[in-house]
């Protein structure tokens, strides 16, 4: 496309965005049948045949690209289309529901930001324990370089954000609202200190306000931008099940936390892991392996030091050494009734694994003085 053709659809799709729900797949649809300019045109002579096309056309007589590239140019914000080098391509694997736009406000590139990025949500009336676990696991993923995506509400939401900008973390914020009119208001010094240093991001218009739709759309988003979804705490049916639910669609990693069985706040949690294919995280450990890179947080290798596997004569040898002190070679082997070459040969074993160690005064335990 040319650039004339590009900035014709760019200012397309600011319209369109303005005289529509986020996330309408029909409008969607059209758009990559026709294209975003030919969308508008049709709008404007009321000929796309939907039941709400009046009210649309309506809404898109009101816009004024221009002024609202300026408005949002006011407040430090940037449009950000389809056709922009900054626009995040895992949003395509919506499909016909993926954004038209999106506003940003915050330095980063968003693109690169989202590459390495995990959503963590959770309840809004959160407990002190699915707090305590969303600081501790947000501050080692920030300590690792990942970016914490999430809503910017009560509760989970807000932790995420606090502990990973107590990291110096990289964190997003993506609204239901505008970027200009965050939700909850109590927040509002949260959302302003994330976009100075992490990102604001929403698909509606500035000076949109929240409706209760857009929380379902807005969350749908949070999972395509990510890598996967962790869930703190949820309760069997919230918002939060609704972002797990649009993660696992994507075909994306959805992690759910256990929590007391008597907590009303982890019943979600627990009807995931139960009849979904929701993975079980009772360690961040559990998560960095899901969202790393191939090899970037494997399994760590078994306990060396497990008795488990001791052979019966390695393990007699074992129980023969003294807790405290030193034991020879020859009392080890009146003691255990075993052969010198065989005790010779546990000892080499049970020292190879870490179980015990050769000093002046003979064999001791392990760290053992």
């Amino acid at each position: 496309m040319s650039n004339t053709t590009i900035q014709a659809e760019r200012e397309a799709l600011i319209a369109l965005a303005h005289a529509v729900e986020p996330g309408d797949a029909r409008i969607g649809a059209l758009i990559d049948e026709w294209g975003a300019v030919q969308v508008c045109e049709r709008m404007r002579a009321g000929r796309l045949g939907l039941r709400e096309q009046a009210s649309m056309q309506a809404r898109l007589a009101r816009v004024d690209v221009e002024a609202e590239l300026a408005s949002a140019h006011a407040i430090g914000a940037r449009i950000i289309d389809r056709t922009d080098r900054e626009w995040p391509t895992q949003l395509d694997d919506l499909g016909a529901a993926r954004p038209l736009v999106v506003w940003v406000l915050g330095a980063a590139n968003l693109r690169l930001t989202a590459l390495r990025s995990i959503a963590v949500v959770g309840a809004r009336a959160a407990t002190a324990y699915g707090e305590a676990i969303c600081r501790d696991w947000c501050s080692v993923l920030a300590e690792h370089s990942f970016t914490v995506v999430s809503g910017g509400a009560y509760g989970i939401d807000a932790a995420a954000h606090r502990a990973t900008l107590s990291a110096e973390g990289m964190t997003i914020c993506v609204l239901a609202s505008g970027v200009d009119t965050p939700y909850p208001r109590a927040h509002d010094a949260l959302v302003a200190r994330i976009a100075d240093e992490g990102l604001v991001v929403s698909e509606s218009p500035l000076g949109q306000e929240v409706r209760r739709q857009r929380f379902l759309t807005r969350n749908r988003l949070i999972a395509a931008l990510t890598r996967a979804t962790l869930v703190v705490e949820a309760a069997v049916r919230s918002g939060t099940t609704s972002t797990a639910n649009a993660a696992m669609a994507l075909n994306r990693p959805v992690l759910a936390v256990p929590g007391p069985v008597t907590s009303v706040m982890s019943g979600g949690c627990h009807k995931l892991i139960r009849d979904t294919d929701a993975l079980l995280a009772s360690r961040i450990e559990d998560v960095l392996e899901v969202i790393g890179e191939l090899g970037e947080f494997s399994a760590p290798a078994p306990d060396r030091r497990s008795i488990d596997d001791l052979s019966p004569s390695q393990a007699r040898i074992l129980d023969a050494i003294p807790a405290r002190g030193s034991i020879n070679i020859n009392d080890l082997v009146m003691d255990s009734g075993l052969s010198a070459a065989n005790v010779s040969g546990a000892l080499a074993v049970l020292a190879l694994r870490g179980f015990a160690d050769e000093g002046p005064g003979g064999w001791r335990l392990a760290g053992r003085a």
